[in-house]
């Protein structure tokens, strides 16, 4: 049951983030509330009501129906032109992201559903659908549908204008990795055993497929353990790119199985796509913000500024490792007979801080940021970040003086270095 549930989970997000979700949606339910309106006429409301006019509420309904398609037009417009600048100016990473902005799909979705709604209305009172009472309800919900267009829109004006923006694209990205992240460091063995040195060697099972790991059904492969009395050792995690030939899992048994089944299981509970996904690769969303930094510092563009305050995002994401003890539950083990790898700390820094530290060589601002970064980092008690940051300050410092011709920058740079202290 839990795996069906988190398979539904998982499809269900990703058909929420079609643009087309919420306005199919808010379609169906402006549908509904045009034909509810008549069931009032089946009740003592008609002895209450006021008499409304077909003609006012008809006026009402042609107002909604001849500019909200226009607005949907230019809605749908305005959103292509924000998603194209997100891909130019930022990375076609972030496209992803900036496509599910809510409050934007919530203004289409409004537009869309209040159109309709005007169409259905219209349709039902030309043919005599509605009494006083069904009348009188529809006018309340029609002056409810103006209401909110006109808030919807008021709201969607605001973000428009921000969104495919830089910086309001950082921060979007940003806070994906947030959560991707905040689950990560919760969580980095996902419910299972990390690897032990006992575990060597053993019987490897290969991929069937070519891409991006996506998403890997923990409930399937501890059910397919506990089935054949395995002990099951991942070797991929999501955000790896792995082939036909790839070693995705080691298992280990002590009698004979049905190897075949145990491909076809495996491979079934291993989620491979053509792209990386945001949620489950806590990886991605330190490559994208990179991936913007380093269009920032590229010569065509010559920006600084958005690489410092995309290393500010990186210094912030992982600090999540701050609270590291408090919030993990790494401890909650579901999952005994699999064991899973760990992201290394050294690759976080380099997804997070290697290409800034080569792009913005030359850069004395960005490589002085980039080193107060390190130090902010280095005061974590975690061993681990620690070494990272003191190695990746040394290799950004060495990068720095191969290239910058100033001896007073490369002084001021080093002074800021964790190991000139």
């Amino acid at each position: 049951m839990n795996t069906i549930k988190k398979k539904v989970t998982i499809y269900y997000n990703k058909i929420r983030e079609r643009l087309w979700y919420r306005p199919l949606v808010f379609c169906l339910v402006s549908m509904a509330a045009a034909l509810i309106a008549h069931q009032a006429d089946e009740t003592r409301l008609n002895e209450f009501v006021p008499t409304i006019k077909t003609e006012s509420i008809k006026g009402l309904l042609d107002i909604l129906s001849s500019s909200m398609l226009v607005i949907s037009i230019f809605a749908v417009g305005s959103m292509i032109s924000a998603y194209s600048a997100a891909s130019t100016t930022a990375t076609p990473r972030s496209f992803k992201i900036v496509i599910t902005d809510d409050v934007s799909q919530y203004a289409l979705s409004t537009f869309i559903g209040a159109f309709i709604f005007s169409i259905v209305a219209t349709v039902a009172m030309d043919n005599g659908y509605y009494e006083e009472a069904g009348k009188f309800i529809l006018f309340i919900i029609t002056l409810i549908f103006f209401a909110v267009v006109i808030l919807t829109f008021l709201r969607w004006v605001d973000r428009i204008s921000r969104l495919g923006r830089l910086e309001h694209t950082i921060m979007q990205v940003e806070d994906v990795a947030f959560k991707s992240l905040t689950n990560y460091v919760k969580n980095p063995l996902l419910n299972a055993l990390p690897l032990s040195d006992d575990m060597t060697g053993g019987e490897s099972v290969l991929s069937t497929a070519n891409g991006y790991v996506q998403h890997i059904n923990m409930d399937a492969l501890q059910k397919l353990a506990k089935d054949m009395e395995l002990k099951i050792r991942l070797n991929c995690l999501p955000g790896k790119f792995i082939h036909e030939n790839f070693e995705i899992v080691f298992i280990y048994s002590d009698h004979e199985i049905d190897r075949s089944e145990v491909v076809e299981r495996v491979n079934s509970a291993i989620d491979i796509g053509e792209t990386r996904l945001f949620e489950d690769d806590p990886r991605f969303g330190l490559i994208t913000l990179t991936e913007i930094a380093s269009r920032a510092l590229s010569t065509g563009i010559n920006d600084p500024g958005t690489a410092i305050q995309v290393i500010g995002s990186q210094e912030r994401l992982l600090f999540l490792w701050n609270d590291e003890v408090e919030n993990s539950t790494e401890n909650d083990l579901l999952y005994d007979c699999i064991e899973v790898p760990k992201v290394s700390m050294e690759d976080f820094f380099e997804d997070a801080f290697r290409p800034i530290a080569r792009d913005g060589a030359k850069n004395i601002e960005v490589m002085l940021r980039l080193q107060k970064a390190f130090k902010a980092l280095e005061t974590i008690n975690h061993t681990e970040i620690k070494a990272a940051a003191n190695q990746h300050s040394k290799y950004a410092f060495n990068r720095a003086e191969l290239v910058m011709k100033m001896k007073e920058d490369l002084d001021i740079l080093e002074k800021q270095c964790l190991f000139s202290k």
